[in-house]
């Protein structure tokens, strides 16, 4: 008779929120130093929010942007060796050798300080309204092409950014393949995170029967607001943890067993039926 297999029965997380400014070296700093303490509250993978290196003026983005692995992916490299930790790189505005444009771009570390993972935001944020596009992400910034999860300690985690929180076929795609934490870092705004920020995590938390980890930049950022509340959230929905709105690490552990239990009593991965879901040829926009 074969014996059945155990996972991990828990994994500590830590998400670190920031209010990044324009100051790359102020920024780095402070990233370093809230590392510091979710390591010494015992956390093993330790999250940072969206675009934490910089997050001023657009013109200066280009300047600020680096390879990765690059300088700061090697100080975090540093911190992962010396506290022995996991270190997801939340994103970081990156350079590649024959692309015009930047990426947003996340590296996951390993205890070794070795970059094991990396993902490129897929989901562009670019809005047309009334005709005139008054945002486009896209002019500046090359969208990822791959779907990306990672193991850490035996546990499968999802690999995502900001915008993509908006698109459930993402999170879906990576409950499939196995991902049991799926971390998104985020940089939300006021105006729409305190509105759909907890809605939507909680929901890709449930729907996928996965926990979320969502570390957020908070506070003024020049003219720009961003909302914070980074949330740590179980698949049931629950919220775990919130941070508060200042600059902070919140960290708890997540319970592995307690995940398996809730994909029993709500079997909804294994209850999909995709022979009978068609996918329109078309993209629903609203315009006609």
């Amino acid at each position: 008779m074969q014996g059945r297999e155990f996972g991990p029965s828990s994994l500590s997380v830590a998400a670190v929120q920031m209010n990044s400014g324009a100051d790359k070296v102020a920024n780095v700093e402070t990233a370093l130093r809230l590392i510091d303490r979710a390591a010494a509250g015992g956390a093993r993978l330790i999250a940072l929010p969206e675009v934490w290196t910089y997050l001023g003026p657009e013109e200066g983005e280009r300047e600020n942007a680096e390879p990765i692995p690059g300088p700061t992916t090697d100080r975090l490299a540093e911190r992962a060796r010396r506290h022995g930790v996991w270190i997801h790189a939340g994103s970081i505005v990156e350079t590649r050798a024959g692309d015009p444009r930047l990426r947003n771009t996340t590296a996951v570390l390993a205890p070794s300080g070795e970059v094991v993972a990396r993902y490129t935001k897929i989901h562009l944020y670019d809005v047309v309204l009334d005709g005139v596009a008054t945002y486009q992400e896209s002019a500046t910034i090359s969208p990822g092409d791959e779907i990306v999860t990672v193991d850490v300690e035996g546990v499968t985690v999802g690999l995502t950014i900001c915008y993509d929180l908006r698109f459930p076929e993402l999170f879906r795609i990576l409950a499939l393949r196995g991902a049991e934490v799926i971390v998104l870092p985020a940089a939300f705004t006021l105006a729409t995170g305190k509105d759909h920020w907890e809605v939507l995590i909680r929901a890709r938390a449930i729907e996928n029967g996965v926990f979320m980890v969502a570390p957020a930049q908070v506070g003024k950022h020049g003219d720009k607001w961003c909302y914070g509340r980074s949330m740590i959230v179980d698949p049931w929905g629950t919220v775990l943890a919130t941070a508060p709105d200042t600059e902070t690490a919140i960290g708890c552990d997540l319970d592995l067993d307690r995940l398996r239990s809730v994909r029993r009593q709500v079997p909804s991965l294994a209850n999909r039926i995709p022979e009978r879901y068609a996918w329109p040829e078309v993209a629903a926009t609203g315009v006609r």
